[in-house]
């Protein structure tokens, strides 16, 4: 690191978007992946579904048991 940086020309805010979606990356097992991949190939949905789809069910299963 440089022991001092030249703000001077910059500008607050120049990237702040108010209404940004924070989107996490999930990175998963090569073996679940693939296995999920191919589940959302044969039911024609996107992988991004299927999964937000099986984990909102297990989230609905552990709320029950609460």
């Amino acid at each position: 690191m440089k022991p001092e940086y030249d703000f001077s020309k910059g500008e607050r805010g120049k990237f702040f978007k108010a209404n940004a979606e924070l989107r996490l990356p999930i990175y998963l097992d090569a073996d679940v992946q693939r296995y999920l991949t191919e589940r959302a190939a044969d039911q024609g949905v996107p992988l991004s579904e299927m999964v937000n789809g099986l984990l909102k069910h297990e989230i609905q299963i552990i709320e029950s048991v609460k």
